[in-house]
C-alpha cells in the first residue's frame, strides 16, 4: 500500500484536528494546511490559533490563514494570494472539514482529485452548519459522517462513504462530536488509502429525498423557553453543549443549564415555575411536563451539580424562572 498521495487540508476546530492528525499519522504528506485566521478568545480575548493550527505548527506544517477564499469577496487581495498558493502547491488531493470559509468553483478545481469533505451528518439529512447539534435537537436516533466530493452547492456534492453513528439517550453535542471526529478521521483515512491504491473514488449521487438544513445556531435560540414541551428542551439543552450553552433567568441572574431530565408530570403552576427543589435535581413546569435540572452554572463560575448549586443559592418551590415575552 501507498500513501504517497499528497494532500492539502483545510480546517479549523478540534474535528478537523482530529482528522488531519490521523492523515498525517498515516504517511500521507501534507504539504500545506488551511485554517481560519486567528481568533480573541478567553477571558482576556487574546488571538487564539484554531487547533488545527496548532497541530500543524507542533508537526512543522506550514500554514495558511487567508480571512477568504472568494476573489469577489471581502478580500480580494488575500483570496488572491491563497489560490496561487493553492497553484503553487503540488499537491493530488485536498480534504476539508469544518473550514468554515466557502470554497468556490476555482478552489475545487485545483486539485486532480478535487475537494473531499468531512460532513458529520448522514446526508442529504442535515446539510449546513450545525449537523450535530441539529440531529440531537430533533431527537434523532442516529447520525454519522458523511465523505462526500465537494461542489459549489452547500453540501450537495455525491457521496463517496459514509459510517453511522448512533445517537445515545443522554448524548451531548461534546460527547457526539467526539465519537463523530473518530470515524471521521478513520473513514477519510481509510479513504484516501483507497484513492492512492485505486487511483479513483467512485461517487453516489445523494438521494433526493430526506434532505434538512442544519441552520447556524444563534445565542438567542438558546434561551430557555418553558412553554415548550419538557423533551423537547431537554434535546436543546443537550444540543447546546458546549455551545452556546442554554440559560435561563432567575431572580435577575442568567445561568447556564447544562443537563436536564423530563419528567411525565403536569404540574399546575404556570410553566416556568419551580416545582420542588431536592439535591438530586430541581424540578420546573413546562408547557408539557416537567425538567429535572440536575447540573447548573452561574455566571462566570463552573458547571454545579444540583446539590453544589442549592448549597450556594436560596431556592424553593414556587419560585419563577422567567417566561419570553
Amino acid at each position: 500500500m501507498s500513501n504517497s498521495l499528497r494532500v492539502i487540508f483545510a480546517g479549523t476546530p478540534q474535528f478537523a484536528a482530529h482528522a488531519l492528525a490521523a492523515i498525517h499519522a498515516a504517511g500521507f504528506t501534507v504539504p500545506l494546511v488551511l485554517t481560519q485566521p486567528d481568533r480573541p478568545a478567553g477571558r482576556g480575548m487574546k488571538l487564539t490559533p484554531s487547533p488545527v493550527k496548532r497541530f500543524a505548527l507542533d508537526q512543522g506544517l506550514l500554514v495558511a490563514q487567508p480571512p477568504s477564499l472568494r476573489r469577489a469577496g471581502k478580500y480580494p487581495e488575500q483570496a488572491a494570494e491563497a489560490i496561487e498558493l493553492l497553484q503553487a502547491t503540488p499537491h493530488d488531493v485536498m480534504v476539508v472539514a469544518a473550514y468554515g470559509l466557502l470554497l468556490p468553483q476555482e478552489v475545487l478545481d485545483i486539485a486532480p482529485h478535487g475537494c473531499i469533505n468531512i460532513h458529520a451528518s448522514l446526508l442529504p439529512r442535515w446539510r449546513g452548519a450545525a449537523p450535530i447539534q441539529r440531529a440531537i435537537e430533533a431527537g434523532d436516533s442516529e447520525t454519522g459522517i458523511t465523505l462526500m466530493q465537494m461542489e459549489a452547492g452547500l453540501d450537495t456534492g455525491p457521496m463517496i462513504s459514509r459510517v453511522v453513528v448512533p445517537i445515545a439517550a443522554e448524548e451531548t453535542s461534546a460527547s457526539l462530536l467526539d465519537k463523530l471526529a473518530a470515524a471521521g478521521a478513520e473513514l477519510a483515512v481509510g479513504s484516501l488509502q483507497r484513492l492512492a491504491e485505486q487511483g479513483s473514488l467512485p461517487a453516489t449521487p445523494q438521494p433526493a429525498e430526506g434532505l434538512t438544513y442544519a441552520e447556524k445556531i444563534s445565542k438567542d435560540e438558546a434561551h430557555i423557553d418553558w412553554r415548550l414541551p419538557a423533551d423537547v428542551l431537554a434535546r436543546r439543552i443537550r444540543a447546546f453543549d458546549p455551545f452556546p450553552g442554554a440559560s435561563a433567568s432567575l431572580a435577575g441572574m442568567t445561568l447556564k443549564i447544562w443537563f436536564a431530565q423530563p419528567l411525565a408530570i403536569t404540574p399546575s403552576v404556570p410553566p416556568g415555575t419551580v416545582v420542588e427543589v431536592l439535591p438530586e435535581g430541581v424540578t420546573v413546569a413546562c408547557g408539557e411536563g416537567a425538567l429535572r435540572i440536575t447540573q447548573w452554572q452561574k455566571p462566570g463560575g463552573k458547571r454545579l451539580t444540583t446539590r453544589e448549586f442549592v448549597a450556594g443559592f436560596a431556592l424553593s418551590a414556587g419560585h419563577y424562572f422567567e417566561v419570553a415575552s
